[in-house]
């Protein structure tokens, strides 16, 4: 597994060695030894999986207090543009976002840190995205931030004149003014 650094601190894009032949492929996808000697010391305790079709956009989602998750996320079918935004006030990167296009074929990992948002656009047709928590999901911690925010910036890869699909939830998303930050 290689490490690369992001732009939001203590964030890492991973890149599992991938041993490939005639028949196909198979990668080392966690190994706890493994991650903690690249300084991801994490204990997860929860599993997710998405289906989504394309232009869905799920988050920015986040928890709040000890419920702050820690993500491992990547895609097995498909390709998203994945987003964090640094929402820890002690962060050298408090407030700032960076975003990468994972794919299937790549088999990318981005190591989210507990303090930032997290959220995707499927850009395929359709995206199985998973991820592996550090704390288990807990409703009345869960909170949005707006993904649209002009105080974040982030640029979407949106087609001029499509707006992307999303819940309830993150159409209402506080923005970054208003949301809940980290200490």
């Amino acid at each position: 597994m290689t490490k690369y650094l992001t732009k939001i601190d203590g964030a890492y894009l991973l890149r599992p060695r991938v041993f490939g032949d005639a028949r196909g492929f198979f990668l080392e996808s966690w190994n706890k030894e493994t991650f903690a000697k690249l300084g991801i010391d994490a204990d997860f305790v929860q599993d997710n999986h998405s289906r989504s079709a394309k232009n869905v956009l799920r988050g920015l989602h986040y928890q709040i207090g000890d419920a702050a998750q820690g993500k491992l996320v990547w895609v097995t079918s498909g390709t998203v543009f994945d987003v964090l935004v640094d929402l820890r006030k002690s962060s050298p990167t408090f407030g700032k976002w960076d975003g990468y296009m994972l794919t299937s074929d790549a088999h990318e990992r981005l190591w989210v840190p507990a303090g930032c948002a997290h959220g995707f656009l499927v850009v395929s047709e359709m995206a199985d995205f998973h991820y592996k928590c550090t704390n288990v999901y807990a409703p009345p911690t869960e909170r949005s931030l707006r993904w649209n925010d002009p105080a974040i910036g982030i640029d979407w890869p949106l087609a001029i004149g499509i707006d992307p699909i999303v819940s309830p939830k993150d159409a209402e998303a506080a923005s970054f003014a208003e949301c809940e930050k980290y200490l």
